[in-house]
């Protein structure tokens, strides 16, 4: 006999663009952008970390052209960009120490990459397989659902919004003692039928000036960052609140805990509603399919979801190093399919081009469009235009369906 579903809690959280690792992000994709605005075809793998008073950029970057970045000029812009300003706020982008150490990309990777295993083997003409091979092995998730105009879980499109809002509230003077670093947590209660119906609890954790009281904190933020950002319909008597529950948050920054690129990965994707594969976004070039591929597979997850051939979708592609095709693909509704999962399958594989090449000019991934990703998510973003969110393919998938 089935047994009826309960009600459950599920929570996740964002951090703002002050946050240590989320600065190692936003550094990481503005040395990508600067490279690939010179050179389109550039190999980037480029990881930051930070500590008080240090930025230390080091990875593999290799290019065809006499490309210059000044990479301690951009960390630094990055830095004031971010807010970042004064040293008591955790770093200071005038006196920060910034260390690059920046190799080319291994030889045998670069092989892998320029011409894919089937063209080398004689399977296909390079023409015929447009030679890229994957840059490395790997597994990645694409997801998509209705709980929002986004088709993105719930929990993660508020906490992202609430971690934006709060670095609004301070960069636009609304609440003018905040300071850069931030955490934001939204736990939603769905029901029976697993439909999201209200807000369980509400976590901020914020950077402050050292004068300002906790009851003031509490005050502007639930006024200024969670009512302008938070429906109404979805908050009630029972919500809890919780903010800035160590009493004070002033020591922040790099200064409060060291950064690392690539450490908030569960951020960055659905906010551990959806599985993931394990590797990270920021730094990386679109070779890397770890970032392309994942890409690809939200825009087709998305596309599912958005054609109305289910409520609720993952997909999951592999790689292996230098190989152009996927060893898998595999497309799961949970149950919520108006066809077979095997059916779908075969209708991606029609529709969509996934291998490395083909996502790259799928999804016009060789521009310099990534450092506005690498804070507030890579998925479900509705104030930047971003080729993976495109919805363009609705009829070609339809008529495969059909």
């Amino acid at each position: 006999m089935a047994t009826q579903k309960s009600r459950r809690l599920f929570t996740s959280e964002s951090v703002t663009e002050g946050h240590p690792d989320k600065l190692c992000d936003q550094i990481s994709d503005s040395v990508l952008d600067a490279f690939m605005k010179q050179d389109p075809n550039a190999r980037v793998a480029c990881e930051v970390s930070t500590t008080t008073g240090l930025v230390l950029v080091a990875g593999e970057i290799s290019s065809d052209f006499a490309t210059y970045v000044d990479i301690p000029g951009l960390v630094r812009e990055t830095i004031k960009n971010i807010g970042y300003v004064d040293a008591t706020y955790g770093l200071d982008y005038r006196t920060c120490a910034v260390l690059s150490s920046i190799d080319e990309q291994s030889p045998e990777i670069a092989r892998a990459v320029d011409t894919a295993l089937e063209a080398r083997e004689g399977q296909m003409s390079e023409s015929e397989i447009e030679s890229i091979g994957a840059g490395d092995q790997g597994l990645m998730f694409g997801f998509a659902v209705d709980e929002t105009p986004e088709l993105m879980p719930l929990p993660i499109s508020l906490s992202h919004k609430l971690a934006r809002r709060l670095t609004e509230a301070r960069k636009e003077g609304i609440v003018d003692y905040l300071r850069p670093d931030g955490k934001t947590q939204v736990t939603i209660e769905y029901d029976e039928n697993d439909k999201p119906i209200r807000v369980d609890t509400i976590v901020v954790s914020t950077q402050h000036h050292e004068n300002i009281s906790l009851e003031q904190i509490k005050k502007d933020i639930l006024e200024y960052v969670i009512k302008p950002v938070v429906p109404a319909s979805f908050l009630d008597e029972n919500t809890k609140y919780f903010i800035n529950p160590t009493g004070s948050f002033v020591v922040g920054g790099p200064q409060g805990d060291a950064g690392l690129t690539g450490r908030k990965i569960i951020v960055d994707t659905y906010g551990g509603y959806a599985r993931h594969g394990g590797g990270a976004f920021s730094g990386k070039d679109p070779t890397k399919v770890d970032r392309s591929g994942a890409y690809a597979a939200r825009y087709v997850a998305k596309h599912i979801v958005a054609a109305g051939l289910a409520t609720k979708c993952e997909v999951q592609v592999a790689y292996a190093i230098g190989v152009a095709q996927p060893v898998s693909i595999s497309v799961d509704t949970f149950g919520t399919g108006v066809v077979s999962e095997e059916k779908l399958v075969e209708a991606v594989r029609k529709v969509f081009d996934l291998r490395p090449a083909g996502i790259i000019k799928m999804l016009e991934l060789r521009q310099p469009i990534y450092q506005q990703t690498a804070a507030y998510g890579h998925f479900g973003r509705s104030d930047v235009d971003l080729p993976w969110e495109r919805t363009d393919k609705i009829e070609l998938l339809k008529k495969e369906i059909q």
